[in-house]
């Protein structure tokens, strides 16, 4: 990955802040970016990488500001796209660590900080230092005291271990894991599953002192099938993404995941399983339209999982045509609620136990006039979480913790199953 330059422009399309690593590209170049960025938004053609001559401009959007790097294509060099967009994300990431809400305001009250952060993040175009934590170790928010309180770079942005101050003391040594999981769904109005997958991460909160080597163990299909373990059940993780602190050619060699963690909270991997997901809360509905006078929904939930789990704030969510009005809810438990710049009803149940079934019928009224424009059909959308519960069965089987001083500590697991893009099509 090389990079010419980082800009962060507002909507309408003024630069807040920009970094020029090389000087190879005339700055001048970002004025032509948002028009060509709003002629491909009329055409319905938009495009993460967006040509002007020999200048590609790759660039996300965030809440109100528009993220983008200039990048140069030469004849013998190109430029790695998907290591472009991770830096991105990572920029956004990191400023929102600093600012907590990446905003305008946010930009120009802390533009020293941010300047700092670009010369660091980013160095001639390469990516530097991306860590946040030890960032906040040597870029802090009062600019004034930077040249008091800290002379020289803190060594960790040298050692092996970037990620990880030496040093850290904790009274009580503790992991806290996260396996958390989300079921994405697509049911056809025939009430045929379309597509489904799972995509989870491990998450951890980790309050250790030293520098300990953790290990982790999980029911890994390959893992199980290397030792000649077949017994229990096991789980075929595709896409596996792991945090830079994880030993990559420990874990393909023996599938051992084997790291030096980050102080506090991170993500140590993500997956996706690619199964069959039999829909944990099911919804039938029927919605009836009379011409120039009313509509009546009536939607049924039944929870397709076990009898001792319970689904957390579940929302569904029903679409109604845009010229509905004086709406009329029953429900058997929980609220519905008319959602009128949505053009929704949400049907909110607190408390949803496994094997359960509830109603919630609406009536709203047309008008007399027909809208002529023509609408579309969309689904039907589900939220919800379901804690000490997996899908694919994907289970922790031990967390080894090792450090010189010899110390105990405890690892805790949590399991959580939720919502992703879970959708149920209509027939109206």
């Amino acid at each position: 990955m090389s990079a010419s330059a980082v800009f962060v422009l507002d909507l309408k399309g003024k630069v807040l802040i920009c970094r020029n690593y090389k000087g190879d590209v005339d700055m001048s170049e970002i004025d032509h970016f948002l028009p060509l960025l709003m002629q491909q938004e009329e055409e319905g053609l938009v495009c993460p990488v967006i040509s002007h001559g020999s200048v590609h401009f790759m660039w996300i959007k965030h809440s109100n500001l528009y993220c983008y790097l200039t990048v140069v294509a030469t004849t013998n060099k190109n430029s790695n796209a998907s290591l472009v967009y991770s830096f991105l994300y990572k920029l956004v990431e990191v400023f929102t660590e600093y600012f907590k809400e990446l905003e305008e305001e946010s930009i120009q009250d802390n533009f020293v900080v941010v300047y700092e952060l670009l010369d660091e993040l980013m160095d001639f175009g390469f990516p530097q230092t991306t860590d946040s934590k030890i960032l906040q170790e040597y870029i802090t928010q009062e600019g004034n005291k930077l040249e008091v309180a800290k002379t020289k770079v803190p060594t960790t942005v040298t050692n092996a271990v970037s990620w990880r101050s030496e040093g850290i003391k904790y009274k009580k040594n503790e992991v806290f894991i996260d396996v958390i999981e989300s079921i994405n769904v697509l049911v056809n109005a025939n009430g045929s599953v379309m597509s489904s997958d799972i995509v989870g991460s491990i998450k951890l909160k980790t309050m250790l002192s030293g520098m300990p080597e953790l290990r982790l163990g999980l029911n890994d299909r390959v893992l199980f099938a290397l030792t000649g373990r077949d017994k229990g059940k096991t789980v075929a993780m595709e896409d596996v993404k792991f945090h830079q602190c994880v030993r990559l050619s420990r874990f393909e060699s023996d599938r051992t995941i084997s790291f030096i963690p980050p102080d506090g909270e991170s993500e140590l991997m993500s997956y996706r399983i690619n199964t069959h997901v039999k829909p944990l809360i099911w919804i039938e509905s029927v919605i009836e339209k009379f011409s120039h006078s009313r509509v009546e929904i009536m939607v049924k939930a039944k929870g397709q999982f076990k009898k001792q789990s319970v689904a957390n704030n579940v929302e569904v969510r029903v679409p109604v045509p845009s010229d509905a009005d004086s709406p009329k809810f029953k429900t058997s438990t929980g609220h519905a609620k008319y959602v009128p710049e949505k053009n929704l009803v949400v049907w909110t149940i607190k408390s949803f136990p496994g094997g359960k079934e509830f109603l919630m019928r609406a009536h709203f009224g047309l008008p007399s006039v027909e809208n002529d424009e023509m609408e579309g059909k969309p689904p039907i959308t589900v939220k919800f979480e379901i804690p000490y519960f997996t899908v694919s069965g994907i289970q922790v089987r031990y967390m080894k913790i090792i450090e010189k001083s010899g110390y105990q500590a405890l690892p805790w697991v949590r399991y959580i199953t939720q919502s992703g893009d879970y959708q149920l099509r209509t027939n109206i």
